[in-house]
């Protein structure tokens, strides 16, 4: 419906920075001598719904801000919006995909909408199969998922419904990794899957804060826990909080769900979860501040960093954009850099204040925004912030159009090479963005001394940085300063 944001996914500009996407999307959306297009991205919503055998509503369903659960309930407004065009518009059957992260049983909401709105003699099956791409990682997630879940009604047609998703899945996927299951638990299961990531975060980050006050480093403590097969490594890097538009919202809208069917003790356990992660954000911003002296007032203070996570321009519900503000009420002088969200984005997040446009400068480069700085705060875990020569971001190039062949998509571990398939496409490994890392001792030069660095994705390596005369402060290091 935004022709702006059409005409960019038809452009070679996309709305959205995703690794690799772009390489993805071209061939089958340009087409070649080989192949036609079969990718279109278009406004003329009620044309492509009545030719569409199977529709997906993937729409926001972002947190209520206003009246009963606001805070905590999902606005599910534009889904309602989009089943009602899709009632409106359907002369044949259809199976509606909900795509989109929902409250438990609005599948039965949208089937009494289609019910009492669609023609007479057409047939609607709803299925559920939520969404697991992770930002940042998106298009191997797609290539290569953990797992597809389909949830559908317990009869012969949601079954045959449910069928027809499978077999589309299975064009790519594994059968074994195709699951069906009842609707509701598909529905909840998303929920429950971004509470339970959400909730090893802020525990590590919890665990952070002890480390830092007895001296312990939190790295070592996540290595030793994650070995037992019980637990795993994975998501037990302490950071200054989760963010982006899923984690935060689903937990929330666990705990309405929670209090809305009378059990307050589980809706204040999910909500502790929340609490932790807010609670991180301001301890890490307080440090900044104690550590300068108790006073912030006119010193310079370079963000490195404002996207919630590295390979994404995604400023939602980024840990970035709460610190900044907190710098600002302490009237700090703020450059920020960040290589992949936009200027416009930047000061929307803010308030776009008058008190923001004086304190705030945005740069083009890091260099920019650490010079004459008193201290450096990282916040987002991009590689060219580390120490060493180059970062670099692997992308697919189409050099060749055919049958389904291998694309490498190598992460810079030999030994964890992976050989994805796309259709159409034979890619090579190559950088399609090398961006000189930081050059750290250039850095030393440009600030104001004492220098300050506070690593609150601990990417770097203090020892290193120390060498270079850098007092470093990471997050969950008791060794380095951040004792409570």
């Amino acid at each position: 419906m935004n022709q702006k944001r059409i005409d960019a996914w038809n452009s070679d500009d996309l709305p959205i920075f995703e690794p690799n996407l772009f390489e993805v999307a071209k061939l089958p959306r340009d087409g070649s001598a080989d192949r036609e297009a079969n990718l279109f991205f278009t406004t003329d919503v009620k044309r492509a719904i009545a030719e569409a055998d199977v529709v997906f509503v993937s729409v926001n369903t972002p947190t209520k801000y206003a009246g009963i659960g606001a805070g905590f309930a999902s606005d599910i407004s534009w889904v309602e919006l989009a089943v009602r065009t899709i009632a409106e518009v359907s002369t044949t059957d259809k199976i509606i995909v909900e795509k989109s992260t929902v409250p438990c049983r609005t599948a039965e909401s949208i089937r009494d909408i289609l019910a009492a709105n669609g023609r007479p003699g057409v047939r609607f099956d709803v299925l559920s199969n939520p969404e697991f791409l992770a930002e940042g990682t998106a298009m191997n997630d797609l290539l290569h998922p953990d797992r597809i879940l389909i949830g559908s009604l317990p009869n012969d047609d949601g079954y045959k419904a449910a069928s027809s998703l499978v077999d589309m899945y299975a064009e790519w996927v594994p059968r074994n990794k195709i699951i069906t299951m009842n609707l509701w638990s598909s529905e909840l299961a998303k929920l429950a899957a971004n509470a339970l990531l959400a909730q090893r975060i802020s525990s590590i980050n919890a665990l952070g804060a002890v480390c830092e006050a007895v001296g312990a480093e939190i790295d070592e403590v996540a290595f030793a826990v994650g070995l037992d097969r019980r637990i795993g490594p994975h998501m037990l890097k302490s950071s200054v909080g989760f963010g982006g538009s899923c984690f935060k919202k689903d937990v929330l809208n666990l705990v309405y769900l929670s209090e809305c069917l009378h059990l307050p003790e589980v809706a204040a356990y999910w909500k502790a979860v929340v609490d932790i992660n807010e609670w991180q954000k301001d301890r890490f911003a307080k440090r900044v501040v104690s550590t300068l002296y108790n006073t912030i007032t006119n010193k310079r203070v370079a963000i490195l960093g404002f996207a919630y996570k590295k390979n994404t321009g995604d400023t939602r519900e980024s840990a970035a954009i709460t610190i900044v503000q907190s710098l600002i009420a302490e009237r700090a002088q703020i450059s920020i850099y960040d290589p992949e969200v936009k200027e416009d984005q930047i000061w929307e997040d803010l308030g776009d204040s008058p008190a923001a446009r004086k304190q705030v400068t945005i740069c083009s480069n890091a260099y920019e925004a650490c010079a004459d700085a008193h201290a450096v705060v990282i916040l987002t875990e991009w590689d060219e912030f580390k120490v060493g020569e180059y970062a670099s971001t692997d992308v697919i190039t189409p050099v060749s159009s055919g049958p389904p062949s291998p694309v490498s998509m190598d992460d810079g571990d030999e030994s964890a090479k992976e050989k994805v398939f796309v259709s159409g496409i034979t890619a090579d490994k190559v950088h399609h963005s090398l961006r000189p890392k930081l050059n750290w001792a250039r850095v030393a030069k440009m600030m104001q001394k004492p220098m300050f660095v506070f690593d609150g994705r601990n990417i770097v390596d203090p020892h290193k940085l120390e060498t270079l005369g850098f007092r470093v402060q990471c997050i969950g290091n008791g060794r380095f300063g951040m004792r409570q």
